[in-house]
Formats: C-alpha cells, structure tokens, sequence
C-alpha cells in the first residue's frame, strides 16, 4: 500500500505508553492512549495496570473501545515492568493494524531468561513475543539511531511509512512521543 505523507497524516493513529513505577514498591502504573488526528491530540485515556500482572491488553482494549482509529502505535510490548499487550489480540478484536515500536533493540533473550526466572506463566507471556515474527530497523533521520519495529495486520513498508509521516520531532512518532511524555509527567 503506498500512501502519500500528506494522506497518512490525516489518519486518526492511537499511540500507548505506560508511566514511570518503581519495581517491588508501585502496585499499579498509568497506562495512557492519545488519539491523534493530523498531528493534533482529539482525546487522550488512562488506566491503571499492576505492575507485572497480565491485565495491560483488556485495559488496553478498554481505552482504544471508545475511539474511531485506523491504527495503534505501541511503545513497546512489555508495560508495567512485564505486563505484556498482546498486538495480536488488539488487531483480532479491533481489526486495524498494530505497530510495536522500540526506541532500542528488543533483547528477546534476556526477557526470555527473565520471563522464565520470575513468573509461573511465563510461557504464556512469552509466546506474546514468539508470535510476533521478524524486528525491523525503521531508519527516520540520517543522524540518528533506527527504531526497531515490529506489525501486525500492515506489512512493514507501509508501517514504516507510517512511522516517518508522524515522525516530526526528533525519531519518535508524535502519537508515542506525546503519550510518552503525558504518562510520564502524570506518575
């Protein structure tokens, strides 16, 4: 699918990011979602995850139920420590293309090991990252490092020109800088 900067600009794209907690002392974490249409914030949502539990995709649905949206922007799949949002189940149930984006490069191995270490259900929390399939380097400015992204329901060319249309402060998309910043200054 080839769309023009300008086109998918006007899509209404949901970013989720989680706030700040600290490990073994916060019991729940924010979970926000910002609704952005041509660059502009229309609405933003909250929820509260626990830490390390497995609630973060139901409350996830939860906030993107209330919004018209063509696609989901996530910072990431772990939240919470490891409270896994599943995109496959997002995209099942709402039927619009999910796009995990990380600013560094997931280090499956390690959350295998970690997953594996510290929870009794870590296979199920584990196969959220198995299912995902390949991680591609999305390279938005020359001079910086790439993002590191993975789709689900969109093929990669079309959500790496996703990602570069509402890139336009810094390397980050405006949907997950902004909720980023908002989940943050809010814990």
């Amino acid at each position: 699918m080839i769309m023009s900067l300008d086109v998918s600009q006007k899509m209404r794209v949901v970013g989720i990011e989680d706030g700040s907690f600290v490990k073994g002392a916060t019991k729940k974490a924010l979970l926000a979602a910002v609704l952005f249409t041509e660059l502009k914030i229309e609405d933003v949502a909250f929820a509260w995850i626990t830490v390390d539990g497995s609630d973060a995709t139901d409350k996830a649905a939860e906030m993107l139920k209330q919004w018209n949206f063509e696609t989901v922007m996530l910072g990431g799949v772990s939240f919470a420590g490891f409270n896994i949002i599943d995109p496959l189940v997002l995209y099942q149930k709402f039927q619009k293309p999910v796009i995990v984006v990380s600013r560094t490069e997931p280090d499956n191995k390690a959350v295998k090991r970690a997953l594996i270490r510290h929870f009794r259900d870590w296979r199920k929390r584990w196969e959220v990252f198995a299912r995902l399939g390949p991680i591609h380097k999305v390279k938005v400015l020359a001079e910086e490092p790439p993002l590191f992204c993975e789709a689900v329901g969109a093929d990669m060319e079309w959500a790496s020109r996703l990602i570069t249309s509402f890139t336009v402060c810094g390397r980050v998309p405006e949907p997950l800088r902004v909720v980023r910043l908002i989940a943050r200054g809010l814990s």
